[in-house]
């Protein structure tokens, strides 16, 4: 019988798995990208006066990077989406939960039921045991009186 129980508890631990991949994935195009602004802006003044430097000689450069990372952070929020959607609800698990435990209530009374007829075969076994090595000590002492009396009678003079 497979147990429903842990398989549901495997893959709930291989989709939040995947998500924290998929999170860690993120937060790492999300720095590439900052990094790649940092290189590539034009630096800005934070005095008053307004004036603004010059723009960065070759912008063509730096405008492939973005749109790569602009790609990849798009499509790894998508792949977090559907895997944060994949994620059971708290209701379904709520009902999984019942489920698994009258299926693991049913495997204890079964198991409860399989142990009393193991109970009850061992006290069978164990009066049939005691009914045997009774037989045999009898039998033994009844051995021995009769060699203790033959004995007796040759000893005898």
């Amino acid at each position: 019988m497979v147990n429903t129980s842990s398989t549901h508890c495997s893959i709930m631990a291989d989709r939040l798995s995947q998500l924290q991949d998929a999170v860690n994935m993120q937060a790492e195009n999300l720095f590439n990208s900052i990094g790649c602004l940092f290189t590539s802006a034009p630096p800005c003044s934070f005095d008053k006066s307004g004036k603004t430097p010059s723009q960065n000689d070759n912008p063509e450069d730096m405008t492939e990077h973005k749109r790569v990372f602009a790609t990849l952070i798009a499509r790894n929020a998508k792949d977090i989406d559907a895997l944060i959607e994949s994620l059971p609800s708290e209701d379904s698990s709520a009902e999984l939960q019942t489920a698994s435990m009258r299926l693991l209530e049913q495997e204890g009374e079964d198991a409860a039921l399989r142990l009393q007829r193991g109970i009850e075969q061992g006290d069978k076994l164990l009066e049939e045991i005691n009914r045997a090595l009774t037989e045999i000590a009898n039998t033994q002492l009844a051995i021995n009186r009769i060699t203790d009396a033959s004995q007796g009678d040759a000893i005898k003079i």
